[in-house]
């Protein structure tokens, strides 16, 4: 199974939008996806119209196994399950604190359903977190979006920072344009200055469009509801990228 996460310390990105897409098209090409909304927000559960189980709460997601199976939800599309979220996932970090092996729990916990599917995709939270942690440990690529403006470069060099304390693998962050405007110069200058800096920039492109918005009104990804529109083909180039990753990525075992 292949982990990759949706993350950025910044939030209004369009992570939970490109998570949605990236499930959806990741289980219409054939493959055992699952969805794990991990913002207490919910938002990818809200977009997949699920609700967690009344009893499912951030204790019992801590604990995995049982917990974790009886609350994975199928989708309305084939081969695609959700994990949805809950509130209570805002104490994520205070379970996970109270934990032996706190920043490696999360990769515990998913390697319990590894053998179920072949892509797990991780919605996260914003912010820096023990749950940021977990996430970063547990990936095998980070998707990071980067709306092209000086704010959010200077978040992600924050973040560059944060990995080399921690020591984690700052070769498995690939960061995407996201709500890019080609008809804003800064936008254009910005994509162009980063991608020639950091060559693990992807290609794709994520447009500012309201189409993807209008994603809370229909609560379905775009790549169903419009296959054909600009957007939706968008975010079928960025798949395309991460699957090639996905294919030559090898997970080197922990020790």
């Amino acid at each position: 199974m292949i982990t990759i996460a949706l993350y950025s310390m910044k939030g209004g990105v369009g992570k939970t939008a490109a998570a949605v897409n990236l499930a959806h098209l990741a289980s219409s090409d054939g493959f055992r996806t699952l969805i794990c909304d991990l913002d207490p927000q919910g938002a990818s559960s809200w977009y997949f119209r699920i609700r967690a189980g009344k009893n499912f709460n951030s204790s019992k997601f801590i604990k995995g196994g049982r917990g974790i199976d009886e609350n994975i939800k199928g989708t309305d599309y084939p081969g695609l399950d959700l994990l949805p979220s809950k509130l209570s996932f805002r104490n994520l970090d205070l379970a996970l604190d109270d934990l032996k092996k706190s920043k490696t729990r999360l990769r515990k916990i998913f390697s319990e359903v590894s053998d179920e599917y072949d892509y797990l995709f991780l919605d996260c939270p914003p912010g820096i977190s023990l749950v940021s942690e977990n996430v970063l440990d547990a990936a095998d690529i980070v998707l990071v979006p980067l709306v092209p403006t000086p704010l959010s470069v200077l978040t992600f060099e924050k973040l560059g920072s944060f990995m080399d304390k921690k020591e984690f693998d700052a070769a498995k962050v690939y960061p995407f344009f996201s709500m890019a405007e080609r008809r804003k110069s800064l936008h254009v200058e910005t994509m162009e200055r980063l991608s020639s800096e950091n060559r693990n920039v992807l290609a794709s492109v994520i447009p500012y469009r309201s189409e993807i918005e209008r994603m809370g009104v229909y609560r379905e990804p775009i790549t169903a509801h419009m296959p054909g529109s600009f957007s939706a083909k968008a975010y079928s180039a960025l798949w395309a990228e991460v699957k090639d990753l996905a294919a030559g990525n090898v997970r080197k075992p922990h020790g």
